[in-house]
């Protein structure tokens, strides 16, 4: 089983970002659960989602402890002790303008998905982006199954466009890395 925990901030649709991964799962025939960790706490206050991916039907259905992705939509909410959250092969993914303060820690990946998100859609919403990153480094989620499933979450509109921002992304992680 993949398991996936998403750090952001409300506002930054860390849960839509695991809805989407959730329904691209579903495109490529796993099977897969997403869901959030939030109270009522206003726009900008730290939240988690979560995904659960896998080849078999998912019964556990408890928090995720030991991650086989850490995703952070804003690199203020990492700390070098969720690396402990990882398991043995797993990779913090972190959105960043700052990568070099990252580069001495192979288990994490950097892109800067502000960027990426600023350049097309004028706005530092950077979900879609790092959900591109995540299918670059891994083979647990297509793009074109990303690409499909953003068009169920998103309005024409924002799907177009988060089609481009993905690809930019996706595209990014192939050249870098």
């Amino acid at each position: 089983m993949i398991e996936i925990r998403w750090h952001g901030r409300g506002g930054q649709g860390a849960f839509t970002a695991a809805k989407i991964l959730g329904a691209a799962s579903l495109i490529d025939n796993k099977f897969s659960l997403a869901f959030p960790s939030f109270g009522p706490e206003r726009r900008g206050a730290p939240i988690q989602a979560f995904n659960k991916i896998d080849t078999q039907a998912i019964i556990n259905r408890s928090e995720i402890k030991a991650c086989d992705y850490l995703i952070f939509l804003d690199d203020s909410l990492f700390s070098f002790d969720y690396l402990n959250d990882l398991k043995d092969d797993g990779i913090a993914l972190i959105n960043t303008a700052t990568p070099e303060k990252f580069r001495d820690f192979s288990q994490i990946q950097t892109i800067d998905a502000n960027l990426i998100a600023l350049n097309i859609i004028k706005k530092p919403l950077s979900n879609t982006a790092m959900l591109g990153a995540l299918a670059s480094i891994s083979d647990d989620v297509s793009l074109s199954s990303l690409q499909q499933a953003s068009n169920q979450y998103l309005s024409a509109t924002h799907a177009a466009k988060n089609q481009l921002i993905l690809q930019e992304s996706y595209d990014h992680f192939k050249e870098v890395y």
